[in-house]
């Protein structure tokens, strides 16, 4: 059996996704993703080598790359790999790494879109400074947020940090919370994201 997903035009995290979940669906095949950038071949290519599948690659022409994913009887027996503890991400900012703000927004949509889409989602997520601003209406994470809670996950916004923006009354997911739990969560956790 071969799935083929077409990719190209969707822009990270989403070819792996669509492709991890392919894989799932199936016993024993092949997932074939086409892509257009030299990005996500490489990206499907740690995929498939992380799940212990056999890969191929080639370039299919016109800008076009077809990446093979062939889930073997190694990769169906593999199991997820789970941390000792809680775990807790931490988002003291809006956007994520140092540099150009909107490519921060832009990783930061994709980083909180990829959460939702984990084997094993965290327990806890804390906001706080400018941070609280994703957990606010007009947020563009709002959605992914709204998914993980309903999933579970704890989410926690900093009642100071929310005060000084004056975004208390626009809180649209999660509850607040004060400095002391964020430390506490942090503390207490067995791994801390920080993106």
């Amino acid at each position: 059996m071969e799935l083929t997903i077409d990719a190209k035009g969707q822009e990270c995290p989403i070819p792996v996704v669509r492709a991890k979940k392919a894989l799932g669906t199936i016993e024993e095949g092949t997932v074939a993703v086409l892509v257009d950038n030299e990005t996500a071949v490489h990206n499907l290519e740690n995929l498939g080598r992380d799940l212990k599948c056999a890969v191929t690659s080639e370039d299919a022409g016109d800008g076009t790359f077809r990446v093979v994913l062939k889930k073997t009887e190694e990769s169906a027996a593999a199991a997820p790999v789970e941390s000792a503890g809680t775990r807790v991400v931490a988002f003291g900012k809006a956007v994520m790494g140092e540099g150009n703000d909107e490519l921060g927004a832009k990783l930061m949509n994709a980083f909180v879109f990829s959460l939702t889409q984990q084997d094993v989602l965290p327990d806890t997520l804390l906001f706080f400074n400018d941070g609280v601003k994703l957990t606010t209406e007009g947020s563009p994470v709002l959605d992914d947020l709204k998914k993980l809670a309903e999933a579970g996950v704890e989410i926690l916004s900093c009642g100071t940090c929310l005060a000084f923006h004056d975004w208390t009354d626009k809180l649209a997911v999660g509850e607040v919370t004060n400095m002391y739990v964020i430390a506490q969560k942090q503390l207490e956790a067995g791994v801390v994201v920080r993106p």
